[in-house]
């Protein structure tokens, strides 16, 4: 009864643990959940104020699919102000979370025999789309050596005739790994002359630490604007997860024209009153309150780091920005499953397998909790890692 692409498709390891930890919470269990990609704090209150606003004033109906006249300006300034790129309205599309942005742009561009070269680890949801699209990932795999980025070399020789996109993420979720400006002008090298669409995903730019510089990839050249679609939103950097808004841009108006006939006849606009909250962030009437929530992701990096790399058979890289840490357990076990497991079952505690971000012998640490939380987290780690190597 169900389609071949439904039954290839895999849920998502994130929130299956991140589900399954608070379920045995709501059981009265001592859990420390780090699996979830949310930050642990409010939503700035100038943009719940304009979506109390919104409300009040009746703004509750049907929008044009793309997004109203004045989110649109919003994301066009921002990216100008922020990124120095210019689009206007109609390269423009907002969706309910980067998520459905992804989606459209799978469904949009990928066809049956296409390859797209993701580096790994990876964010979950990157090859489950492309396959979903008929599509073949085709992944290059990273380590914590390297930093967890791919050089021209590796992309160089991962490009074949039927090469149709590549998938970058900086900062990384779920490694917090960033390009550098060097870096991308290498990637950038290797794809002139090429058909190749970039798709980067810049949802954790406002969280970069210490002296990393957050680099826009399209604004690497006008050769990389025009095949780069910029995809990024408010989730993470503004804590608004739930509000869902999502969107991307691109030099292409064909290509938005044609997502969002997909997405009129899916989910159609989103939210009205998300759409009015949103204008606050994009015009960076919140900067001060995002820079707030970004010196405390960096020093519960600092800290989470230095107590990780203080346990034995364990090692984690500083992340450049976002709020993870992708932890090397290779010196202990390659089965990060059923390492992620027994260290729920036996402690409490709550991470990611690596397996699920495409790299084994790793889980992912979220720092987005509080500090108490962290310290108490990796003391039940380290006890659980001495248990696990006797």
């Amino acid at each position: 009864m169900l389609s071949r692409r439904i039954k290839a498709l895999s849920p998502s390891m994130t929130i299956a643990i991140s589900s399954l930890a608070k379920e045995l919470k709501a059981q009265g269990k001592d859990i420390l959940s780090f699996s979830a990609g949310e930050p642990d704090f409010d939503t700035p209150q100038p943009i719940k104020d304009a979506a109390i606003e919104a409300i009040e004033e009746g703004f509750t109906k049907y929008t044009a699919v793309a997004g109203i006249p004045e989110v649109l300006d919003a994301i066009a300034g921002k990216l100008h102000r922020d990124n120095n790129l210019k689009y206007d309205r109609s390269q423009i599309l907002v969706s309910n979370g980067a998520k459905q942005s992804l989606f459209n742009l799978t469904q949009t561009l990928l066809d049956e025999g296409d390859e797209v070269i993701i580096p790994s680890p990876y964010w979950v949801t990157y090859p489950e789309l492309v396959k979903y699209a008929g599509a073949k990932p085709v992944i290059i795999e990273t380590s914590d050596r390297g930093g967890f980025k791919i050089d021209a070399m590796q992309l160089k020789a991962a490009i074949t005739p039927k090469t149709k996109m590549l998938i970058l993420t900086t900062p990384s979720n779920p490694t917090g790994s960033i390009y550098s400006r060097a870096e991308l002008e290498a990637l950038a090298n290797v794809l002139k002359g090429t058909n190749i669409i970039v798709v980067s995903d810049e949802m954790y730019e406002k969280l970069v630490f210490g002296k990393n510089e957050f680099v826009s990839v399209a604004s690497i050249s006008e050769d990389m604007y025009q095949r780069t679609i910029t995809v990024n939103g408010l989730s993470k950097s503004v804590a608004m997860t739930g509000w869902r808004f999502g969107y991307l841009a691109s030099a292409s108006k064909e290509l938005i024209s044609k997502m969002v006939s997909l997405q009129s006849q899916s989910t159609s606009n989103i939210n009205s009153i998300t759409q009015k909250a949103a204008i606050v962030a994009l015009e960076g009437k919140v900067d001060d309150e995002i820079e707030i929530m970004r010196e405390a992701f960096e020093a519960r990096a600092q800290e989470a780091t230095r107590l990780f790399n203080e346990i034995d058979g364990i090692s984690v890289l500083k992340p450049d920005g976002a709020f993870y840490l992708f932890v090397n357990i290779k010196d202990i076990t390659n089965d990060s499953m059923s390492f992620c497991k027994e260290l729920l079952a036996k402690y409490g505690v709550a991470v990611v397998p690596g397996i699920g971000f495409g790299s084994e012998g790793y889980f992912r640490f979220s720092f987005a909790t509080d500090m108490v939380s962290i310290r108490e987290g990796i003391r039940r780690i380290g006890k659980f890692v001495q248990e696990y190597q006797q």
